[in-house]
């Protein structure tokens, strides 16, 4: 005779395979009603390992822009492409696996494979010696271009870059940090959607703090593109295979010989300057460093126009 116990164990299995599965179908439902409000910018191409998508705009030696964790594009179409367009051949980029590039494999979220597919995306577009643009972890994937591929670079212009590996992670990531592939899916597929909007207004202010975040931010900076199984997939993959290769990155930085230039904000809670200065100071003599007061993370959307005139400042010494 079956138990009370085993009947009770049966149905709370069954309605939580049940509430999983409405997560499922709401997640998917949300994901649609963010891809129609807000679908591809541009082109998509692609390459070995996935597709990437991107913008590219004006006419002039060619600058790219890689985005950081979470993040799209439209961090930097927000304010920066279109100030630089009439000038340059301003490209921007979903990093693979974000916004609407693509990856085959979690192991295309390691940081070498994410400079190599950008280096072929280059390559195959004509883009010749660009000055790159890194924000956040793109600075880290920049610098690994700088370092992969230094025939393919002009120059690096890193704004509040990830250079080296902090003993703790800023505690607004904390959700991304799950090791197992399989339970990581899981989330991204029932949980993360309900969680993100939850919690998107307390993670948005943390990340501009102490800058105000823009109004229009979800829609102008791709910011409701978040509200994506995927984009949690692809964040928390990120998030857990930068470890795998920052360390061995962050001791080749000596071998740097283009211009590279750092834009940070002094009151950034993301990612604490002193430290990813140091680790660019003592090995670049000839780093070019800027650290503006008040400002934080997003300085490209906090601060456009300081931002514009360091990538200008950069693209001199790059293109020169």
């Amino acid at each position: 005779m079956i138990s009370t116990i085993a009947i009770v164990a049966g149905a709370l299995l069954l309605l939580g395979l049940a509430v999983l599965a409405g997560l499922w179908v709401w997640s998917r439902m949300v994901a649609g009603k963010v891809e129609t409000a807000l679908p591809p910018a541009g082109e998509i191409a692609d390459v070995a390992g996935g597709k990437i998508h991107f913008t590219d705009q004006g006419e002039g030696r060619p600058i790219v822009m890689i985005h950081g964790l979470a993040g799209h594009l439209q961090n930097f179409t927000y304010a920066t492409t279109g100030a630089l367009a009439g000038e340059y051949r301003v490209i921007a980029l979903d990093r693979p696996g974000s916004g609407y590039s693509e990856r085959d494999s979690d192991e295309q979220a390691r940081i070498p494979e994410q400079a190599r597919m950008i280096a072929e995306f280059l390559a195959a577009k004509g883009i010749e010696k660009p000055l790159i643009v890194g924000h956040s972890l793109g600075g880290a994937v920049a610098l690994a271009l700088g370092l992969l591929y230094p025939e393919s670079v002009s120059g690096l212009a890193l704004i509040a870059p990830l250079t080296t590996l902090p003993d703790e992670g800023a505690k607004v990531f904390d959700a991304l940090k799950i090791a197992n592939p399989g339970v990581r899916r899981l989330v991204a597929e029932t949980l993360a959607v309900p969680m993100s909007i939850r919690r998107g207004e307390e993670s948005l202010a943390f990340v501009f703090a102490p800058n105000p975040p823009p109004s229009d931010f979800s829609m102008r900076g791709g910011g409701l593109l978040g509200l994506r199984p995927r984009a949690f997939m692809a964040a928390s993959t990120d998030y857990q295979a930068v470890a795998l290769d920052l360390p061995d990155l962050t001791a080749r930085f000596s071998e740097l010989k283009m211009p590279v230039g750092v834009l940070y904000g002094d009151r950034d809670r993301v990612l604490d300057h002193r430290l990813h200065l140091d680790a660019l100071r003592g090995a670049i003599p000839h780093l070019d460093e800027e650290v503006r007061p008040e400002l934080g993370h997003m300085v490209q959307i906090s601060e456009p126009e300081t931002t514009e005139a360091f990538i200008r400042r950069m693209a001199d010494k790059s293109f020169s």
